[in-house]
């Protein structure tokens, strides 16, 4: 990571007045994941980035750029895209190319780039100096002068949002309230007395897409599994005990999960 991008990183946490441990514990990280961000020997992804400035308040330009730098560029592009606009239509003269104009819309294509304004306050301005995407005088989507992309912190928390697996999408909790349904009527897998325990399996579900999204098995409710465990052997085998021993099994899991954690750093 940049040396200055870690050095902006424990200036804001500083300015927030929490510590490594109280920040690690907000964004769901290690505290010596944020020990390394910070002495730049490691460098958060976008999720972590996308957490990190919304814990302290910015946008993902000023986190990574700095305040003044990322408003500068701001300004930058929308100057270009004024200039480019205004380019259209040069004083005296009749612009050329194409023109389409109706109430608060407007479409040109012409020699200086296509301009497309609409009636809710949305423009695109295609030219020589870039891509520029404004959403109510607020810059949404640009391109710099090497061509590289740059998207603004609630663009990029959308697309983050937006960005769901298919088992996601699947209606998990219908699921198991149909299931439970089913060995009620049916009295298979002990009936409405033991059939609630399937109810224990949706935070199992979502938990298990997250570790395996992340990368990371700590996001794994291993807890609610051991008590699934748990009662399953204590209703259905009588195994209350020793049955319990299994809870001993916790610690040890995350123990080892911690373990991996600090090996990949």
């Amino acid at each position: 990571m940049n040396i200055e991008v870690a050095n902006r990183l424990y200036q804001y946490r500083k300015k927030m007045g929490i510590s490594q441990e109280e920040l690690a514990e907000k964004i769901g990280v290690s505290r010596q994941a944020v020990s390394k961000w910070e002495r730049a020997e490691a460098s958060p992804d976008t999720d972590n980035l996308i957490e990190l400035a919304h814990v302290y308040g910015v946008t993902l330009d000023e986190l990574l750029q700095g305040q003044a730098e990322a408003e500068a560029q701001d300004t930058d592009a929308q100057s270009a895209a004024e200039d480019a606009a205004d380019a259209s239509a040069p004083s005296g003269e009749a612009p050329r190319g194409i023109h389409f104009d109706s109430d608060d819309e407007s479409v040109h294509v012409g020699w200086d780039g296509i301009h497309v304004h609409d009636k809710h306050g949305t423009k695109v301005d295609v030219d020589r100096k870039g891509i520029f995407v404004t959403e109510n005088g607020e810059q949404k989507v640009y391109t710099d002068a090497d061509g590289r992309v740059h998207k603004s912190a609630d663009v990029i928390a959308q697309e983050h949002k937006d960005h769901r697996s298919a088992w996601e999408m699947i209606p998990y909790p219908i699921i198991t309230v149909i299931a439970y349904l089913l060995f009620g009527y049916f009295n298979v897998c002990g009936g409405w007395g033991y059939g609630w325990i399937i109810f224990l399996t949706i935070p199992l579900y979502y938990t298990i897409i997250e570790a395996i999204r992340k990368r990371d098995a700590a996001k794994f409710a291993y807890p609610v599994l051991v008590t699934a465990a748990f009662l399953v052997m204590g209703f259905v085998w009588n195994l209350w005990h020793p049955g319990w021993v299994i809870f001993l099994t916790v610690p040890v899991y995350y123990g080892i999960v911690s373990a991996i954690r600090k090996s990949r750093k």
